[in-house]
């Protein structure tokens, strides 16, 4: 176990790992992860994790959540990638604070799930503005409280989208989320018609924190970069892990060396390895001395801003080519339907195909490095 809980949430949290692997195909098949697990997240504390204590909540660094994403998703990607949207709890910071108590302070695990773009247009009406629109992308709405949705006003320029926050019971949700990779994440279509959101209820995405908390200051485009980053590496631990003990338990059906001692595999093995370690330590090397820069100057300066955002894409490249790796070493039998390895391969390839990490996140990362223009919110 990678996060650092206290010894009973600890135990919590292992057998939430072992009951989410156990009933994987279960979820794959109903496409979404069930509210009985999104409880039990509450429970371990994944959707308290940035609230203030003053709210309930527990104020994890950005590392501690990082690492418990990770653990989850060596359980099930699907479920590691539903838990990193605890990290809402710190761009709703830009909300109103009084918009914000209303939500966490009557419930400091409110599940939230949002959906930016496109952004539609909502026009103003008698008590705020009236949202109409579909929305893809909606990961998580099966077990949410409260939705967002992307909107545009009439006069505003902004180049970051505003959203519009709203319970769940105000919006339907269009299931057609049929995918090959991160199946489980219910990212269905969010869909609203007429519904009215007092404009205290909207904020900037990625705009500025309302509140003075140390980890709202954190950067809020980084962070959620790096929640969902984490993902990758989670599931190529775990094809590693799966390889490494079938590598030595299985015997070979032509008399050939077991596959632990064959020489190909040792060094595929031994590469995966060291991206995966590369990767790894590169990610929670730059998220801790960016934590530590924001603890000692309450902020993170460009170029570690810049790294931070860089380490992610790296977690999530590397992480997905380590899991293909590890696919590989699996041979022919990999090749099944529902083998664990070409699922880990797929879902790990998924999470790098995110556009906060995908391979167009390394030309920015170079524009950065060079001082050259960025496109908006990067860094």
């Amino acid at each position: 176990m990678n996060y650092h809980a206290p010894p009973a949430s600890a135990a919590a949290l292992e057998a939430l790992k072992s009951e989410i692997s156990a009933r994987s195909e279960e979820f794959q098949a109903l496409r979404h992860i069930p509210k009985d697990i999104v409880a039990k997240f509450q429970t371990i504390g994944v959707y308290r994790a940035f609230v203030p204590k003053r709210f309930g909540g527990d104020e994890l660094a950005p590392q501690d959540f990082c690492r418990l994403v990770e653990d989850i998703s060596m359980a099930d990607a699907s479920a590691g990638w539903v838990s990193s949207f605890g990290v809402s709890a710190t761009y709703l910071a830009a909300l109103p604070p009084e918009t914000y108590a209303a939500i966490y302070g009557a419930n400091p695990n409110t599940v939230f799930a949002g959906a930016m773009f496109p952004p539609q247009p909502a026009r103003r009406v008698e008590g705020g503005l009236e949202v109409s629109g579909r929305w893809p992308w909606g990961s998580g709405v099966m077990g949410a409280d409260i939705v967002g949705a992307g909107i545009k006003i009439e006069g505003e320029d902004s180049p970051l989208p505003r959203t519009a926050v709203l319970p769940r019971t105000k919006a339907s949700v269009d299931e057609n989320w049929d995918t090959i990779g991160l199946r489980a994440t219910g990212s269905h279509d969010i869909v609203i018609d007429k519904a009215i959101v007092p404009e205290e209820w909207t904020f900037i995405r990625g705009g500025k924190p309302q509140q003075d908390d140390l980890i709202f200051r954190y950067p809020a485009m980084a962070l959620a970069a790096q929640v969902l980053a984490v993902v990758a590496l989670g599931v190529a631990r775990s094809a590693l892990d799966w390889v490494h003990a079938n590598a030595l338990a299985r015997t070979s059906v032509t008399g050939a060396p077991s596959p632990a001692a064959r020489a190909y595999i040792q060094i595929d093995f031994a590469k995966a390895e060291g991206l995966l370690m590369g990767a790894r330590s590169a990610f929670y090397d730059a998220i801790e001395e960016g934590w530590r820069q924001m603890q000692a100057n309450g902020e993170v300066d460009r170029t570690m801003l810049i790294r931070m955002r860089h380490a992610a894409s790296k977690a999530a490249q590397d992480g997905a080519e380590a899991a293909r790796l590890a696919f590989v070493m699996g041979g022919s039998e990999a090749m099944a339907t529902g083998h664990p390895l070409g699922r880990k391969m797929i879902d790990a390839a998924c999470v790098a195909q995110h556009a906060f990490i995908n391979s167009g996140s390394w030309q920015a990362a170079g524009a950065a490095l060079f001082g050259q223009q960025t496109p908006p919110g990067y860094p």
